[in-house]
């Protein structure tokens, strides 16, 4: 069994993303907007408003998970984007599991 699993129904999970350029960290500090969608199994999405993790010259930005947001089981996706004075950028897409409980 693995620690990291993620459930239906887990409140709280926190879901990381960095903001890169050809492979390098952007200083997303100026953001004005901060965004990271979940894609669902269905081809819905739900779309979150996201936090920096530090000052954002990291390039990281997150959201944690509410109740309702992890309601179902099955391959899900993720992807950040942040809107900047000097443009938008969006992060690679990226799967994860999310697991059904007994």
């Amino acid at each position: 069994m693995s620690q990291n699993e993620i459930h239906v129904d887990d409140v709280g999970t926190r879901f990381l993303v960095v903001i890169q350029d050809e492979n390098k960290i952007v200083d997303i500090s100026t953001a004005t907007t901060k965004t990271i969608y979940l894609g669902k199994p269905d081809g819905s999405k739900l779309t979150k408003t996201a936090q920096f993790v530090n000052n954002g010259a990291d390039g990281q930005i997150y959201y944690t998970s509410i109740a309702g947001d992890l309601d179902v089981a099955g391959s899900w996706s993720i992807q950040g984007a942040v809107a900047m004075p000097s443009g938008t950028w969006h992060s690679d897409i990226t799967k994860f599991m999310v697991y059904a409980n007994l």
